[in-house]
């Protein structure tokens, strides 16, 4: 009896001590989660009257990379983030629009480092459509980059320091070659491909670029530097022939004005005027009055982060529609396996895709593709989810960003619909295997391989040997084997003839506009016609909701996302005036992995196309 009623206190005593430790770790989370709320500089009770400001932070990006977690703390400790998602700005934008709160938007672009010329034109667009509500747009820049003055030239009024200037020097197309240096490592690369244009791996193979990389990158970089002078010059007012001048007589036009750049870019038309901060802050204030209790800006304003969250509260009220159309983001290189956002893991965006087929509530779904390919397994293992998709009775409709080549082709080509931009970079459909041997690198220190196989393939692979006969013919017979596989899908999803699609094939680069001649795309938009079409074929009318679908996030994620959407709301709705807690603060470049090619067990891959 005793020794019983002792097992029932201990195992009482462990049951409160684990209720004990429970609610601590809760209380902890909540505590962590307020912090987190708390690091915002500003929570979104927006001013009667202000202007929304645009800093965007880093690179452009359809989806953010990294941990979740990690960029929130990032984001209350007032680090940079390194990346902006574009369909956060273009929210906000949209969504000012209609708030008669916001009187004007002020284009900050000083930490902006670089996007894709569609991802720019999305954006810009937002931005034109906000002007046409009659509100007005401002930008001003200590300095402007290339790709920062795209988006400044939208504005009203373009403002530059009287120290800055506005780079415009066209686009590039440089790689960087390692076959000097292998030879000096006496590394020997073995190179496996299918497709007279494919060039993804001269980097490794050749000292300088290849006749047939020279004619095609000439193509599609003469047609992006065309629409972007045209969009900027429409922006403007001012003649595409301008634009072109201002590059090329940029050495001229600088020592006319004795070396004072902004002089040169206010002399060619590209600024309105050259005004300090201050004076600056001065013209918007007359605009949008100020802000006694924040002289941060010198004008009454709320930084668009700070506005988001509201957005996303507003947004989420009204989403009440029966269906939905899901749209699912796939950023950044194709891998097998498991991949975290920036990364498109094969594994990991099935798991999502299947998820959007077993949705009763998603009647289509819209597939956003910026990549620039990888993994022939993980590119096929998300394509057979797309047809599963179709086969369930759902519309699957591709819409492609800046880049969507080879790899990411792959996975938009069973779409009942594709969408790109005129400046996407797309097609490259080719195949290459990449597998580097060291046997002459080892025999620079005396080190030898010799031994004996049970087969005529036996060691045949092994990376300290010269790859053996058989092994290549295999390896060169597998490329091919892709290559024409790779082909006959897009020629049956295409409803065209393999001879065709051969034709436009060999590893070519197209831009949005060419693919759709060649009949590689369907439509040229971007992603809101995408969603529309996509309603459209699920005969779904106007109210439907649109659904971004995600990873599944960890209880932690979860956590942080619903806090802050829950503060959001409630400052919104009951704080009697803004709440400002200042105290906790407010080219990418990846480097293809040459052994990982090898060591990944499938050495196969549709392309890793780069685009600066």
């Amino acid at each position: 009896m005793l020794h019983a009623l002792w097992s029932f206190l201990k195992g009482v005593w462990v049951a409160l001590d684990g209720l004990r430790k429970v609610l601590h770790l809760i209380l902890l989370l909540v505590l962590f989660g307020l912090l987190l709320i708390a690091g915002q500089t500003e929570l979104p009770l927006v001013p009667r009257r202000a202007a929304l400001v645009l800093s965007p932070d880093g690179y452009l990006v359809e989806e953010l990379s990294g941990d979740p977690l990690e960029r929130a703390l990032a984001g209350a400790t007032g680090e940079l983030r390194g990346e902006t998602r574009l369909r956060d700005l273009v929210d906000v934008i949209d969504e000012a629009r209609d708030d008669d709160r916001i009187q004007a938007l002020v284009l900050d672009l000083d930490d902006l480092a670089g996007a894709g010329l569609p991802m720019l034109q999305d954006l810009a667009q937002s931005i034109r459509w906000f002007r046409e509500s009659g509100k007005k747009v401002y930008a001003y820049g200590e300095s402007f980059s290339q790709r920062q003055y795209f988006i400044a030239a939208q504005a009203d009024e373009v403002y530059l320091d009287p120290m800055g200037y506005v780079l415009l020097e066209g686009y590039g197309y440089f790689r960087t070659y390692f076959r000097g240096t292998l030879d000096k490592l006496a590394v020997d690369l073995n190179v496996f491909k299918a497709g007279s244009h494919k060039s993804a791996p001269d980097e490794w193979t050749r000292t300088d670029m290849s006749d047939e990389d020279r004619e095609n990158a000439g193509v599609w970089l003469g047609a992006l530097w065309d629409a972007y002078k045209a969009d900027v010059g429409a922006a403007r007012k001012l003649e595409p022939g301008l634009i072109q001048a201002y590059a090329d007589e940029a050495a001229e036009g600088v020592r006319a004005t004795r070396g004072d750049l902004a002089q040169y870019a206010l002399a060619r038309g590209l600024v309105d005027a050259l005004k300090t901060r201050h004076e600056f802050e001065e013209i918007v204030a007359a605009t949008v009055g100020r802000d006694d209790e924040d002289d941060e800006n010198g004008y009454s304003a709320v930084d668009w982060r700070g506005y988001l969250p509201y957005v996303r509260a507003q947004r989420e009220l009204r989403e009440f529609g029966d269906q939905a159309v899901g749209v699912i983001v796939a950023s950044g290189e194709i891998l097998d396996g498991r991949r975290g956002p920036g990364l498109v893991g094969g594994d990991s965006l099935a798991e999502v895709l299947r998820e959007a087929r077993t949705d009763d509530d998603l009647a289509a779904v819209v597939l956003r593709i910026d990549s620039p390919g990888g993994s022939i397994m993980a590119s096929e293992v998300i394509r057979r989810e797309v047809a599963a998709l179709k086969a369930a009775g759902k519309p699957v409709v591709a819409t492609m960003s800046t880049v969507a080549a080879s790899g990411g082709y792959y996975i938009a080509m069973d779409a009942d619909r594709i969408y790109a931009a005129p400046t996407t970079i797309t097609g490259s459909i080719g195949v290459f295997a990449v597998i580097p041997t060291f046997q002459d690198t080892l025999g620079k220190v005396g080190v030898t391989s010799d031994g004996f196989g049970t087969t005529r393939l036996a060691g045949q692979l092994d990376l300290s040997r010269d790859i053996g006969p058989d092994a290549r013919a295999i390896l060169q017979a597998s490329v091919e084997h892709h290559y024409r596989y790779f082909v006959g899908r897009v020629a049956e999803a295409r409803k065209r003839r393999a001879e065709e699609i051969e034709s436009i094939a060999e590893g070519r680069v197209w831009t949005g506009a060419d693919a759709q001649a060649a009949g590689l795309v369907d439509e040229l938009g971007g992603i809101d016609e995408a969603i529309a079409k996509a309603a459209e074929l699920a005969g779904l009318e106007e109210g439907y909701d649109v659904r971004w679908m995600e990873q599944e996030l960890s209880w932690q994620e979860a956590l942080v996302r619903r806090l802050r959407s829950g503060a959001a709301w409630l400052v919104e709705a009951v704080a009697p005036r803004r709440v400002n807690l200042p105290w906790l603060g407010d080219t990418f470049a990846r480097a293809r992995a040459l052994l990982g090619l090898a060591a990944a067990g499938r050495p196969v891959y549709l392309c890793s196309c780069r685009v600066e």
